[in-house]
């Protein structure tokens, strides 16, 4: 039973690792592996193909489809607020580290081309619009497609939401799409597997080490950030005492999502620890559910480590404008991209877009490789997190002084 858990949590992920790890080999031993270029090509152009209309409905149903629009009230408001700040602390720590410690060594000049300077006013108008209906379906216009999709979304709502027959056409097709991504993500191995081959054949083993060394700096900073930043967390919200109240509790939710990578799956436990902690119900069924689409700390630091590494791949400087725009996009990517289906794979399209537009074929496969790698110590930030974040929400609803009240009760 235990195999069979293992394999059907970790079987994916194995997989993709041996493609990249087996194209890293193949690079590394034999120059001729450019000529394997064309199998992480097919790769990048089925996900390029799907991922536009995938945007544009999965959004747009999201937001048609919603039972109501009113505010779930101060609990909700709190909550939400809570998810933003921790994701902008987690986002802006992963810079600093990135910034004292370069993720990438080596020299990537021949895939950098021209990387164009960030324009504010252009910025500005591309992320909302476009100048025609049809550049809108472009995999390089997809924040507009966004605003776009939220747009209609509203419009669905305004109309009858999910009584509409739009709302459960959007649905129905949403699914459709969905099903169609996981037959593409059956050849991702090999796909990945003929882009690494490229890659290192082409860039020498450097690229292999600046992988490692991305990949350790994330695990070790993740641990360090659950060890450091959880108990302040717990003890702004919870008191004196809370962060070792919390620590007695974290433990089964951290374990959990590092072992499932799924923060939906550590809803029940998460549900457990928070009502042996003393939380108030209508605080945990609030924040823990919603914590499991919203709550991404670890996908914050993710998406900063994302563009770090790929700045650092093109030769553009991460400065403080390039930082302070991409910790926003990082946190709406983490965010509000999260709780939408296929929310992840969107954030990095996203991330490339803005920041890496002619680079897209390279910055946006080397993204969503990334992405699978760092996903258990991600999901148990993010997950994990969602119990502390309950204190700092318990603080705002029931009083400063409401674990306090709840050990005095018992």
């Amino acid at each position: 039973m235990q195999k069979t858990s293992f394999l059907k949590n970790y079987g994916f992920l194995i997989m993709m690792l041996l493609g990249i790890v087996g194209g890293c080999l193949v690079g590394a031993f034999w120059e001729g592996a450019t000529a394997l270029e064309p199998l992480g090509t097919l790769f990048v152009n089925l996900m390029f193909c799907v991922v536009v209309p995938m945007v544009f409905f999965s959004i747009s149903s999201a937001i048609a489809n919603m039972k109501s629009l009113k505010r779930a009230g101060k609990v909700m408001g709190v909550t939400i607020a809570t998810f933003l700040v921790t994701a902008a602390i987690a986002s802006v720590i992963m810079y600093i580290v990135a910034r004292l410690i370069p993720l990438t060594t080596g020299s990537y000049q021949q895939i950098a081309g021209e990387v164009k300077e960030i324009s504010v006013p252009d910025l500005i108008i591309n992320f909302f619009t476009k100048p025609d209906f049809t550049e809108l379906f472009s995999r390089r216009a997809i924040l507009p497609l966004i605003v776009a999709a939220v747009l209609f979304g509203f419009g669905v709502q305004m109309a009858g939401g999910p009584e509409t027959k739009t709302a459960q056409l959007l649905a129905d097709i949403t699914n459709c799409i969905m099903k169609t991504v996981k037959i593409i993500t059956y050849y991702a191995p090999i796909g990945f597997f003929g882009f690494f081959a490229y890659l290192v054949a082409t860039f020498g083993p450097t690229l292999i080490g600046d992988y490692g060394r991305t990949l350790i700096i994330y695990y070790v900073l993740c641990f360090v950030y659950m060890f450091v930043f959880f108990p302040i967390y717990a003890r702004f919200g919870g008191g004196k005492g809370a962060a070792k109240i919390m620590f007695k509790h974290l433990f089964a939710p951290a374990a959990v999502s590092f072992g499932t990578c799924s923060s939906v799956a550590t809803i029940p436990t998460n549900m457990e620890e928070a009502e042996k902690t003393g939380i108030s119900k209508d605080v945990s069924e609030i924040v823990l559910p919603l914590g499991a689409t919203m709550h991404m700390d670890g996908s914050a630091m993710g998406a900063i480590l994302k563009v770090a590494f790929l700045f650092g791949m093109f030769g553009k400087n991460f400065g403080t404008w390039e930082a302070i725009l991409a910790i926003i996009v990082a946190v709406f990517a983490s965010v509000a991209m999260s709780g939408i289906p296929g929310g992840g794979g969107t954030g990095d399209l996203v991330l490339c877009t803005v920041f890496f537009p002619d680079q897209l074929a390279i910055a946006y496969p080397i993204s969503i490789a990334l992405a699978d790698l760092i996903d258990p110590p991600a999901t148990m930030l993010n997950a994990a997190g969602d119990y502390v974040a309950s204190f700092i929400v318990s603080r705002f609803v029931d009083g400063k002084d409401w674990l306090q009240k709840k050990i005095k009760a018992n």
